[in-house]
């Protein structure tokens, strides 16, 4: 039987409640990204050109510290990956969490919550940090069909 987990990073608790109702209906392992350093809310300001969230994605290279690694990552055989959208792609610490571990061969499948942004252009760029991974389509979810997605995801 595959064994799943389901990877999140979530600023405002939005990608959380999402993450954690697909693990339910998956029956997944859960795990958060979470940062060394927790973001306040200031640090989230995205109209401060200065704010910690403004420089890390102006800054393609940046790579967020995330407190805790996976255990026993290797146990996995698909990974669901979740977060907010933001200026049109995944967050810096969710390219943290992909550089971090080996996915050659595993099955990745991500999903991302947006208060207007779609996923086309995270999903370029995750599959640029893990080209030895099986990525499947990913799919913009906020709030609704959750479950059902991820079940047909794990089916497909």
């Amino acid at each position: 039987m595959k064994k799943i987990l389901v990877a999140y990073f979530s600023a405002s608790g939005v990608t959380a409640r999402t993450a954690n109702e697909m693990a339910k209906a998956l029956k997944a392992d859960l795990y958060e990204i979470c940062p060394a350093e927790a973001y306040t809310d200031a640090d989230l300001n995205w109209m401060d050109k200065n704010s910690r969230s403004t420089l890390e994605m102006n800054d393609s290279s940046c790579r967020p510290a995330i407190a805790q690694p996976v255990k026993d990552m290797e146990q996995y055989d698909t990974i669901l990956i979740g977060f907010p959208i933001w200026w049109y792609v995944e967050p810096r610490i969710v390219d943290t969490f992909l550089e971090s571990y080996d996915f050659s061969g595993k099955t990745l499948i991500p999903f991302a919550t947006s208060g207007g942004s779609g996923i086309g252009k995270a999903e370029k760029s995750l599959k640029e940090h893990c080209p030895n991974a099986v990525w499947k389509k990913g799919q913009l979810l906020n709030g609704t069909g959750v479950a059902e997605w991820a079940k047909r995801m794990i089916e497909a």
